[in-house]
Formats: C-alpha cells, structure tokens, sequence
C-alpha cells in the first residue's frame, strides 16, 4: 500500500500535476485499492488539516507583507540599507542580503522577497558591472532567508503539523536567521576584495539620517511584532492582524503610496495567496494523515531509533533527505508531510521540537533555490529574464555556502535556542 502511495505521488509530481491534486488523488487511489474507508474522509482530513488555530496569524501576515510591497515599505527599507552599506567594496551585494532580511521579517515569503528586492536590485547590480553570474546567485538565494526569519509562514506551518509554539518558533528564527544571512555576507565580502567589486559614492551623515528616518516607519514592523510577542502583549495572531493594520496606516496616511484601489487590488491578491497556501496544506494533511494510517511514521519511528542511536547522525538523516526533498517540493507540503513523521523520533532522542523546526526551515529555505526545481530559480527568472539553466548554475556557490551556515544552525542549537531558552525556560 505505502510503495503504490509513493510512487503514484512521485508520478503525478514528474507528469506537473498540480501539488494539491497529486497528493489527494494519490490518497483516493490507495485507499480504493486497498482500504474499505469512505472517500468522504478524505474531505474530513482535508478540511481538519486547515482548521488549525496556528494558521489564523498566516493570512494577516500575507497580506500585510502584500500591503508593505505595495506601500513603500520595502523600498525604504533598501535605500536605508544601501545608504549605509553601500560605501564599502561590494556595498550594493550586501545591500542584497540585509534588504532581504529586512523585507524576511515583513513579509515572511521567500518568492515575494525575491520578488521585491530582485526587480529594484538586479537591474542595479547589472549596471554597476556587478559578474551576472554572481548577482543571479545572490538574488536568487537571499530571499530564501524570509523562511526563517520572522514571521515565517513556513514556521508557521511547522507549528500547525507538531502543535510547537508560534511564539517560541518566531524568536528561535531570529538567530538563525541572522547565521544564515551571515554566511552570505561573509561570502560577499571575499568575493568582493578578490574580484575587486565596485564601491558606491559614500552616503553622507545627513543622507544616511534622512533615510533613517523615512525608513522608521518600516522598520518597527518587527520590532512591534517581536517586541509584543516577547513581552507578552500580544499572541502571534493578534500580532500578524497588529501588523497588517499598521502597514494600512502607514501605506496611506505617512508614506500616502497607498491608494483605496491599490488597497483592494492587494486584498484580492492576498486572498488568492492565502487559498493556493491552505489547500495545498489541506492536501498534505491528508496525506500525512494516510501515512498514519499506514503506519508509515510508526514504522519510521521504530526503524530509525533501532538503527539510529546517535542524534547527530540523525539530524544529519533529516539534512540530507530534507535537502533532496527541498529540490523537488515547495517548503509548505514538505513541511506539513515531514514534519509528523520527524517529530516523534526527534522527541525520543531529546532534540529540542523547536531546534528540530528550524532546522527543517532551514533546508527547505536551501531547497527555495537549488535545481532542478527550486521555487525561487522560477521567480529570479520572471524578475531577470536570464534563462533558469543561468540562474541554477550561478545559484550552486550560494547553496555551498548555506549548507555551511545550516551545518553551524544544526550542531551549535544555540544559535537558534539561546533566545527561548532565555525567554521561555
């Protein structure tokens, strides 16, 4: 039963059926062929698996992430970045990564991220002569921190899978989050002094205060939904509803980028975001649930922990198969189908749930932009035009070295764990 699953899965995703049609059909197949179960639990399953009070915060965030784009947020926030790295050799790659990070913590997507910074930045880097090969690679792999930073839908789907804290999540991915970006802009900066990268016209004092200021606006959206959630003010749902009122006011009344009509454009845009997200997390539901009923995770379970006594040797186990998984399926079903069958096993052998997620993300953020089918080498192709063979090839270098920062966030927990431990211990 479980070899049919899987290799009617595997067929339907290399014939692009679409994800949410593979993994339901997949379920009806089986379970005609070799269970006595109702087809109407399949709809049961699906709509119990979106019925979760952790996916309430997603839709806010979604849409405050799509009012931010729209209401100037995002491009305040890259011209503070560029005004006060720009200066340096290579400036305007570190102003890639940080503005990513920044928007990461906006709009907690990784293609919008890309999206987003990818058609200000790319045009920039070509006509500062930037290698084509290099500003490929960095613009498609920086938005892959959104993941983990803060508010990260993919962290949000994690929490409803294993029922972990949003809140606990959401601040174990700053720190993670920070490693991650990190390695990148350790990479641009000895990638900038061998290729001798152009430096910017140095920012003055002035021009740097001024984009300060215009970007305050912008920059408390994290600091209001962080701050609240560590101190309790508010949980992260009422957070992400904070969040989207905040970026209305801020698009139409401060920056007045904001029009009624572009308001409502977003909303339908959003709508239409959040309804992809949520059946494909109502499919992979149902699959996991069938999984279950196949005994897949038990039987999972008992052979990695008869086999397996080492936690090393299993989170290394999780890297490798999440990495090649990453290459082949979107973060949100790989997360909601992974996430049962890890979790219990990481439990036995005293892995942190919370260290576990992150991890997870992690990957999945690697798998955003490694070929064949990473999802943001697809979006840095409709942003730059550059063929995806292009863009995959310049992505490899920036996989390497993400894979070296995703090694430091597995094996030092207290990269991601030091701040909930703080917090919550």
């Amino acid at each position: 039963m479980t070899i049919v699953l899987i290799v009617l899965l595997i067929a339907l995703l290399l014939g692009s059926v679409p994800i949410f049609i593979a993994l339901n059909l997949a379920v009806f197949v089986a379970m005609m062929l070799f269970t006595n179960v109702e087809p109407m639990v399949i709809i049961q399953k699906a709509f119990s698996g979106i019925d979760k009070f952790a996916l309430m915060s997603m839709p806010f965030f979604i849409f405050a992430a799509n009012v931010m784009d729209t209401g100037g947020l995002s491009t305040r926030i890259l011209k503070w970045t560029r005004s006060i790295v720009g200066s340096v050799r290579g400036g305007l790659g570190y102003t890639t990564e940080l503005a990513c990070m920044f928007f990461g913590a906006l709009s907690g997507s990784s293609p919008a991220t890309v999206i987003a910074m990818g058609k200000i930045l790319y045009p920039e880097l070509i006509r500062q002569k930037y290698p084509k090969g290099f500003s490929l690679g960095l613009i498609a792999s920086s938005g892959s921190v959104a993941l983990l930073i803060p508010p990260s839908i993919t962290l949000i789907i994690y929490a409803t899978a294993t029922g972990v804290s949003v809140g606990e999540l959401f601040i174990a991915g700053i720190g993670a989050g920070i490693a991650y970006g990190l390695a990148t802009i350790i990479y641009v900066f000895f990638y900038a002094k061998k290729h001798k990268l152009p430096v910017d016209e140095r920012s003055s004092f002035k021009e740097i205060m001024q984009n300060t200021i215009d970007a305050m606006w912008s920059l408390a959206v994290p600091v209001i939904i962080l701050g609240g959630i560590y101190f309790g003010i508010f949980t992260p749902t009422e957070a992400a509803g904070i969040s989207a009122i905040y970026a209305i006011f801020v698009g139409l009344f401060i920056y007045k980028e904001l029009t009624l009509k572009k308001l409502y454009d977003v909303c339908v845009r959003s709508a239409v975001t959040c309804a992809q997200v949520l059946v494909l997390v109502a499919g992979a539901q149902t699959f996991a649930w069938f999984l279950t009923v196949a005994r897949v995770p038990q039987t999972l379970t008992e052979g990695i922990i008869q086999n397996v006594h080492s936690p090393i040797l299993f989170l290394l186990l999780v890297n490798i198969i999440l990495l090649i998984v990453g290459m082949f399926m979107e973060g949100i079903a790989a997360i909601t189908i992974l996430a049962p069958l890890f979790f219990p096993i990481a439990v036995k052998m005293g892995i942190d749930p919370v260290h576990l997620g992150i991890i997870m993300v992690a990957n999945l953020a690697i798998g955003n932009f490694t070929p064949p089918f990473g999802l943001n080498l697809f979006v840095a192709n409709s942003v730059t035009g550059v063929p995806i063979s292009k863009i995959a090839s310049a992505a490899m270098v920036f996989v390497a070295v993400s894979v070296a920062a995703l090694m430091v966030i597995t094996y030092v927990p207290s990269v991601s764990m030091f701040l909930p431990n703080m917090i919550y211990k």
